[in-house]
C-alpha cells in the first residue's frame, strides 16, 4: 500500500491513521499535503463529534521523510505547517494516541492535537538541529505552550529524544498508559468526548489557544443553542444530557 492517510468514522469518532510502514509512518510530501483537506471533511461531518490521530502499528510518526527535503526543504516545511495549523484549528477535540516514535515532524502533528495519550516505551523528539533545519516560530510556540521554555530548547538544541515518563512529567504527554491499553483508554475517553457539549468544547478550545475577541459570540451560542437548557434539566432529572449543538459546517 502507497504511504498515505488511511481514515474512518465510528461511534461519532474520527481516526486517522498515519500509514508508511516501510519508514516507521514518516510523512510525505503527498501525506502533509492531504492532512488539510482531509480535516475540513470530518470537520464539516455532523457525525463526527471528535478525533483521533494515531499511526500504523507500533510507532506513530518518525517525522518527515527526508528525501523530500532534498529538493526543496522550505516548500516541504511549508506543507507541514500547513497540516499543523489545520489540525491545531480542528473545531472539535482531537487526541494522539502514541505508540513507539513520535519525533520529527510527529512530534508536530502530535502538539498540535488537543491531547497526547501514549504507551508506555514510546519516545519523543524534535530534531531540526539534526539536519539544521530552522524550527518554524508557530510550532516553536506551540511547544513552548506545552512543555515551558527549558524544556523546548533541551529538546531543540539538542535533538535528543526522550522517554515517554519524561514526556508526561513536562507535560507533552497528558496519560502514560501500559503495554496493550491505550487503544482501550483512547476508546473510552473518546466516548466520554463525544457524549459532552459541543458548545462547551469549541467555546473552550478558542479561549485556551488564546482568541479573546469572541466573548459575544459564544454568549449568543449558549443563550441559543439550548445545551445549557438540556444540561440543568438532564441533571435535575438525573438522566443523561442530549446535547444538540453541533460546529457549524465551514462554508464551501
Amino acid at each position: 500500500m502507497e504511504p498515505q492517510l488511511l481514515h474512518g468514522v465510528a461511534d461519532s469518532v474520527a481516526t486517522v491513521v498515519i500509514h508508511h510502514p516501510a519508514k516507521r509512518n514518516a510523512m510525505t510530501a503527498a501525506m502533509w499535503a492531504a492532512l488539510p483537506p482531509l480535516l475540513d471533511t470530518l470537520a464539516a461531518d455532523p457525525a463526527v463529534r471528535a478525533l483521533v490521530l494515531t499511526g500504523e502499528g507500533g510507532t506513530f510518526c518518525a517525522g518527515a521523510d527526508i528525501s523530500t527535503l532534498q529538493g526543496s526543504p522550505e516548500k516541504a516545511q511549508t506543507l507541514a505547517v500547513r497540516a499543523e495549523e489545520a489540525l491545531a484549528a480542528f473545531p472539535k477535540p482531537t487526541l494522539a494516541a502514541i505508540r513507539g516514535h513520535c519525533v520529527g515532524g510527529g512530534a508536530q502533528l502530535a502538539a498540535a492535537c488537543d491531547l497526547r495519550f501514549a504507551m508506555e516505551g514510546a519516545l519523543f523528539g524534535v530534531t531540526p538541529a539534526k539536519l539544521g533545519i530552522v524550527y518554524p516560530a508557530s510550532s516553536t510556540r506551540r511547544l513552548v505552550s506545552l512543555v515551558g521554555p527549558a524544556t523546548a530548547k533541551y529538546l531543540l538544541f539538542s535533538g535528543e529524544l526522550i522517554d515517554a515518563e519524561r514526556a508526561l512529567r513536562t507535560g507533552l504527554v497528558d496519560e502514560l498508559l501500559p503495554q496493550g491499553e491505550l487503544a482501550r483508554r483512547v476508546a473510552e475517553f473518546t466516548r466520554i468526548l463525544a457524549s459532552r457539549s459541543q458548545l462547551t468544547q469549541a467555546a473552550a478550545k478558542e479561549y485556551a489557544n488564546g482568541r479573546t475577541d469572541r466573548d459575544a459570540h459564544w454568549s449568543e451560542q449558549a443563550r441559543a443553542g439550548g445545551d445549557t437548557a438540556e444540561g440543568v434539566a438532564a441533571f435535575l432529572e438525573r438522566r443523561q444530557p442530549r446535547f444538540t449543538w453541533s460546529v457549524p459546517g465551514r462554508p464551501g
